[in-house]
């Protein structure tokens, strides 16, 4: 069974029916559901709950989805720590906010792959992160 992460950005995508990139997204969360499981750590949970009028509503709307709440390990708090800096010392700018390495690191440590849009990103910083990126038709 293959543990797919979901980054914010598919089920933004979802959630608020992007015409660009929805369909793309609902199709390879579809495929990743029939994969294994999904999941998604409580920097995502966070960065959703604003994009609804309530806990209910989210949880709802993720219960639809398959969507399971993972806690990130202490040991993937640390990688997204050691990786930012890196990004930092080597003169990465505050454009990429410790969010999206926390969302990585996690991935990388209790997850089979990432369900992202943010390739270039996640390539460069965190390689041997399987991804998986929506493409719309």
């Amino acid at each position: 069974m293959i543990r797919t992460a979901v980054d914010s950005s598919v089920l933004l995508d979802i959630f608020a029916a992007d015409p660009t990139f929805g369909e793309a997204s609902l199709r390879a969360l579809e495929q990743c559901s029939r994969d294994g499981v999904l999941i998604a750590c409580e920097v995502v949970w966070a960065e959703l709950r604003p994009r609804f009028p309530s806990d209910d509503a989210l949880l709802q709307a993720a219960a639809a989805l398959d969507l399971q709440f993972d806690s990130m390990s202490q040991e993937a708090a640390l990688l997204a720590g050691r990786v930012w800096q890196k990004y930092r010392r080597t003169g990465g700018r505050r454009e990429r906010m410790i969010p999206d390495f926390l969302i990585a690191a996690h991935a990388l440590e209790q997850a089979d792959r990432l369900c992202t849009r943010d390739r270039g990103f996640c390539r460069r910083y965190f390689t041997k992160l399987a991804l998986l990126q929506p493409m719309p038709a």
